[in-house]
């Protein structure tokens, strides 16, 4: 981020990385500046931090479009408002956060200054404390909020204070719970046998199956047992222990002959088991909806109603990225018009919702590791 301070540049910036304050010497006002800033440290939206600008108010101009206006500060103001934020980041923000301090011009007021907090992102996820609870907040959809139940667990994650849920050790399964057989047969479509390691040798807590996916075993440090990671039981597990300790992690494939769900018979299909045999049925189910259609009023025959590596890609992606810590099967549903398919959770975390609406938003893990290994049996795209 650029220390230098334009405020023209910073009023065409999205909100999500500006916030504009009319004043910051009231406390409660102060708090919700360091709450911000906070925020911005955390940058669970990967913007790379924010500016916070006292002395500035947003407002709507006569077309209802965004309008800073600068009303500025006097010297006094601007010294108390940076001594009571500077303050409040050292004593309410752990870890403490000390946002480099930029008064600017106002070119409007001369008499009058603007003051911009510049905040960058950190490598830690800071705690606001004020007494009365402690909480982390971070920055969705322009506002600063709390971050709550899957938010947190996204911020912490990223921060690398938990583990992420793919790479957490399953401490009430074994290597019984792994389907051998169909272990096998994945490890040498990966073309992991040699001479010097058998499919075996990867179920271990220090050998690697490749260079991005991380072991597939663990220990837990009080018995020291070898058991699966999450990733590892929903790849290869057997059937009867995912559906054990993975409630719901199957996919509902529904095909009904009209439009709508209003017909009176549905052809329905239950995809349990490794996750990786369940997007295989899938896409065989599904590849007899890419059937050719023959138009004899057209010049062009042979035409495919649905791309089939287009529809691999989808089921694909829905079920490797989906939130396996909610209780609610995938569903993919046939029309005759249209293929519906439905990954459970929300956005990404790192995903912005107008960029992934507009088809501008690049790509993001929310599964490394299962993204990983349907790469390497190239059963989806890097």
């Amino acid at each position: 981020m650029d220390n230098s301070i334009d405020l023209n540049e910073l009023s065409k910036r999205e909100s999500e990385s500006v916030e504009w304050k009319e004043n910051g010497d009231d406390p409660d006002v102060a708090k919700s500046i360091v709450k911000t800033i906070s925020a911005f440290t955390n940058d669970l939206a990967n913007t790379g931090g924010g500016y916070v600008v006292c002395g500035a108010k947003e407002i709507k101009d006569e077309y209802g479009f965004p309008k800073v206006v600068y009303q500025g500060l006097s010297a006094n103001k601007l010294a108390e408002i940076e001594g009571r934020v500077i303050a409040m980041c050292r004593d309410y923000v752990s870890p403490s956060i000390m946002p480099k301090v930029v008064p600017v011009d106002n070119p409007y007021h001369p008499a009058t200054k603007i003051l911009v907090f510049l905040i960058h992102a950190t490598r830690e996820a800071h705690t606001f404390r004020d007494g009365e609870k402690n909480c982390h907040y971070v920055r969705a959809n322009r506002q600063t909020i709390e971050a709550r139940n899957g938010l947190l667990r996204e911020l912490l994650e990223k921060k690398n204070v938990i583990i992420p849920f793919d790479q957490e050790i399953h401490e009430d399964t074994t290597i019984a719970d792994i389907d051998l057989p169909f272990y096998r047969d994945q490890i040498s479509a990966m073309g992991q046998y040699s001479s010097d390691m058998q499919p075996e040798d990867f179920l271990s807590d220090t050998d690697q199956i490749a260079a991005f996916i991380p072991p597939l075993m663990g220990r837990l440090s009080l018995d020291q047992v070898l058991r699966p990671k999450n990733f590892t039981l929903l790849m290869f597990g057997k059937r009867k222990s995912i559906a054990r300790y993975f409630t719901n992690a199957h996919t509902v494939l529904s095909v009904y002959p009209g439009k709508d769900r209003g017909e009176s018979f549905a052809e329905r299909h239950e995809l349990a088991g490794p996750i990786i045999q369940q997007a295989l049925d899938a896409m065989k189910i599904l590849n007899l909806q890419c059937s050719t259609i023959y138009d004899k009023n057209s010049d062009t025959s042979n035409q495919k109603k649905y791309s089939e590596r287009a529809i691999q890609e989808a089921v694909v992606n829905a079920i490797v990225h989906r939130d396996y810590r909610i209780h609610r099967p995938n569903r993919i549903t046939v029309f005759s018009d249209r293929i519906e398919i439905e990954s459970v959770g929300a956005l990404h975390w790192g995903v912005d919702q107008d960029m992934f609406i507009r088809g501008n938003s690049g790509p993001k893990w929310r599964n490394q590791a299962f993204a990983c290994v349907f790469n390497k049996l190239s059963l989806s795209q890097a």
